[in-house]
């Protein structure tokens, strides 16, 4: 049996919609700005009604921007992957985005939760949703615009429009100059590069199209040696490996983690790729070079300079 909608019960942007969606054939000669000017007035009147004095972020990039934007008091709590700045490792961890559990974020009594696109388990965030708490969540994306509506949204949602337009402007400015630098790179003397997320079975599994690695490796003058053959991450075919013809090959700075430089390179496929030949690993800062948030300027031009300068690690 449906219920009634209860207008006491409902918020200003759900009653904008409803009287709208009642009242459309008395409004059809009004402009479509009019009509969209309307709605966004309810949106941003519940906006400001949101309490985000005390927030639980999830997600590094997130983290960053709030303390980019000058609101890092409003933090009570952040996810393990939240570790820049170094001040945000003093804040209570509520566990890896992807595996959160809702006793242990609710404990810290937020007022609001931000969170990125791809935070789980789904069952979690529902729980978290159907809680009470304004509960944000912020697309995800690899590219200089993903960027600015992460920080658009972030700001947006913490009410202080005026930080977050000085921090779109500078931050995009800074991404326009290093994609200009890196883009001057002849296309016939950009690296492929290789990026390794791990070792399963023996199988590379590698970063396709549509992940961060592919557009970090883009922006800083390089070409993703999977060539787009699929997305997201994949294991790969010692046939495969070796078709890509890698001349770098990228992984994860873990250290006490993972593979060796000397076991990468002694790969079977990895060994017969110009990448081994040439003894050429990257080691890379995962955060910094693949969060794509306020530093991904930086992570830009390091990338380009371990490709094309000095040979070495990327720095963070």
């Amino acid at each position: 049996m449906s219920k009634s909608f209860d207008f006491r019960r409902a918020r200003p942007w759900e009653v904008a919609l409803t009287v709208f969606a009642l009242s459309a054939p008395l409004l059809l000669p009004l402009s479509p700005a009019g009509l969209q000017g309307f709605v966004r007035q309810a949106i941003a009147q519940e906006m400001q009604q949101v309490d985000t004095s005390k927030v639980v972020v999830i997600g590094g990039a997130l983290t960053e921007i709030v303390y980019a934007l000058g609101e890092e008091a409003r933090l009570v709590a952040r996810d393990s992957t939240s570790m820049y700045p170094k001040e945000a490792m003093k804040l209570p961890d509520v566990g890896y985005m992807r595996a959160l559990s809702p006793e242990g974020v609710m404990a810290v009594n937020p007022t609001a939760i931000l969170a990125v696109e791809g935070s789980g388990p789904a069952d979690a965030l529902a729980v978290l949703k159907s809680s009470g708490i304004p509960f944000e969540t912020v697309p995800e994306g690899f590219d200089r615009a993903a960027i600015l509506k992460k920080i658009d949204i972030v700001g947006t949602f913490l009410g202080v429009p005026e930080k977050t337009k000085a921090l779109e402007e500078k931050v995009g400015a800074d991404l326009d100059a290093a994609i200009a630098e890196a883009a001057k790179r002849p296309e016939n003397e950009r690296k492929r590069v290789l990026f390794v997320l791990s070792f399963q079975n023996g199988r590379v599994m590698a970063a396709g199209g549509h992940t961060a690695a592919d557009g970090i490796i883009g922006l800083s003058g390089g070409i993703n040696a999977t060539d787009g053959a699929f997305e997201g991450y994949k294991p790969l075919t010692d046939e495969a490996v070796i078709n890509a013809k890698p001349d770098v090959i990228m992984l994860m700075d873990r250290p006490g983690h993972g593979s060796s430089d000397e076991e990468v390179l002694k790969h079977p496929a990895i060994s017969l790729t110009p990448a081994a030949a040439n003894k050429a690993i990257l080691r890379m800062d995962g955060l910094h070079l693949l969060g794509f948030g306020p530093r991904t300027a930086s992570a830009i031009r390091d990338l380009n300079k371990a490709l094309y300068g000095k040979a070495g690690n990327v720095s963070q």
